[in-house]
């Protein structure tokens, strides 16, 4: 990306104006021994290689790729055959291209934002605890330091709640098709949640990458189990698929599941922080992309194709071949626990940070993260039903991480780094963040109007399906809380159906051993 300087004169006439950041040899500030060669950083825990932070350890641009597609794929992967058949065909094709070129935009802006950290300001070149963060407030203050902050935590705190609640589904789902055991779904989240919790005493689990690899791997073969069973089920299916008239609210919250889905970009800068060549992340996130679309795409078709409106929450549910439906159902399950293991440790350690807990491993820790447990087993039990949860976090706060913060930060770092270079400015005037008449005077047309665009989009779309999620959870998906079911009359699961079979009333099957759900005909309406 080329980048011009605007002054009144000529470069000629001030040699401080022929700079580009394209050429950029030696971070800001450093005196480095030689532009071209390599040079130890006193500064950080690497060198500077011809204008390059290199670290003396961390993750190779592949093995980050694996990283963040771990990271993303897994619980959207279930609910997008739902959000295609929410959106339309057509439309949900071209909202989700449209989406994906979005999303790895931005995830590239905010690979920029950091190396622009990283040559800027010395101190980000050794260990940082919140690197996204971190750039809100070199961006425009403390207070938007603040903001991501919080953001980051609703993110984290919701995708704990929607996983907990998917891989309680899912293990309640797999003892009632091996077992027949009709345990109630909301002591199954109960179980889970003592399962789970050991596991979040452990030091930080960023430091095993190969979980978040490993549930790369599952989420692959759960998406070629999904492709399986929905090609086998197309005979039985397809004559009888049917659509649901079409619905504002559910094309919105069909935004809100891709969102969901594609939004992982809350944790990027994390991975990013452990690479050995952290200017390397593009590659990273474009591979990265590309293998979760291929994903997602297959299976959100053939489900589409396959079941119609017979589809709910989870394509997992719809899928009639036994064996295949359970397999993907415990390599979901397997992701989702993996994922969670890393979900809980960012919330933990603001908790305990804010309530001023030791580093070291006692009686504090464990009270402070027995209470987010609690906390997320709370909201689970108050809201057993995944889906518009998952649109609601899609919407809002992952809206923001995602889309609309990428976008801003990199207007405003690339422009600070540019008007710091440009006019030479004191060290005082360069730690200040650049104002919006700056950001329109020194950013290219073209950078600025892209970002313009990729703001409003997920302002518009973030909003839209935020709204609709809430009218969801608050209306017509109203699903009450267990502590307050546990107290009904027939509080128990009185369905021992495990699939939700297809057709317009949702009663054909391919075998007459397989037992039905109970018809949800009003799920999109």
């Amino acid at each position: 990306m080329k980048n011009r300087a605007y002054s009144n004169g000529s470069a000629k006439e001030d040699p401080r104006l022929s700079f580009s950041f394209s050429g950029l040899k030696r971070p800001i500030g450093e005196n480095e021994s030689s532009s071209e060669g390599s040079s130890v950083d006193e500064h950080g825990d690497g060198v500077w290689e011809n204008g390059r932070f290199i670290r003396n350890t961390g993750l190779n641009w592949f093995v980050t790729g694996l990283f963040v597609v771990g990271d993303l794929a897994g619980g959207g992967l279930v609910a997008l055959p739902t959000a295609l058949i929410q959106s339309g065909f057509y439309p949900g094709l071209v909202i989700t291209i449209i989406m994906t070129f979005i999303v790895t935009y931005t995830a590239y802006l905010l690979g920029q934002c950091w190396v622009i950290l990283l040559r800027r300001w010395p101190e980000y070149r050794k260990h940082c605890r919140k690197p996204y963060a971190e750039m809100g407030f070199r961006a425009l203050g403390p207070r938007v330091k603040t903001l991501v902050s919080v953001c980051i935590d609703v993110t984290q705190f919701g995708i704990a709640v929607v996983f907990l609640l998917l891989a309680s589904k899912n293990i309640h789902d797999f003892l009632k098709a091996f077992f027949s055991a009709n345990i109630s779904f909301c002591i199954v989240i109960l179980f889970v949640a003592v399962g789970l919790l050991p596991l979040t005493f452990l030091k930080s689990p960023n430091d095993f990458w190969w979980a978040v690899v490993l549930a790369m791997c599952t989420t692959s073969l759960a998406v070629i189990f999904i492709c399986l069973g929905s090609l086998l089920d197309y005979d039985t299916c397809e004559k009888y698929h049917k659509m649901p008239d079409f619905n504002i609210i559910d094309y919105f919250l069909a935004l809100g599941t891709m969102l969901f889905a594609y939004g992982g970009h809350s944790a990027f800068p994390t991975i990013q922080h452990d690479m050995k060549r952290p200017d390397e992340f593009s590659k990273s996130a474009i591979m990265a992309f590309t293998i979760v679309a291929c994903m997602y795409v297959p299976a959100s078709i053939l489900g589409y194709i396959t079941y119609g409106d017979s589809l709910r929450d989870s394509i997992i549910n719809s899928l009639q071949i036994k064996w295949i439906q359970q397999s993907v159902n415990i390599f979901i399950t397997l992701h989702v626990i993996l994922t969670l293991t890393i979900v809980f440790n960012p919330i933990n350690q603001e908790a305990e940070e804010v309530l001023g807990v030791p580093h070291s491993f006692g009686v504090k820790r464990v009270v402070v993260r027995l209470g987010v447990m609690v906390a997320v087993v709370f909201v689970a039990e108050s809201l057993p039903s995944f889906g518009p949860l998952l649109d609601l976090v899609g919407g809002s706060t992952m809206t923001l991480t995602s889309v609309v913060f990428p976008a801003l930060f990199y207007l405003y770092l690339s422009t600070g780094e540019k008007k710091a270079e440009i006019e030479k400015s004191s060290s005082t005037d360069a730690e200040s963040p650049p104002t919006l008449k700056d950001v329109l005077r020194y950013t290219p047309k073209i950078t600025l109007v892209c970002c313009a665009l990729v703001m409003l989009f997920g302002l518009i779309c973030g909003g839209a399906a935020t709204f609709s999620a809430i009218r969801e959870l608050s209306s017509t998906q109203f699903v009450a809380p267990c502590y307050v079911s546990a107290f009904q009359h027939n509080s128990g699961d009185s369905d021992t159906g495990h699939t939700n079979c297809c057709g317009p009333y949702q009663n054909i099957s391919r075998s007459s051993s397989i037992t039905c759900t109970k018809p949800d005909l009003k799920f999109y309406s």
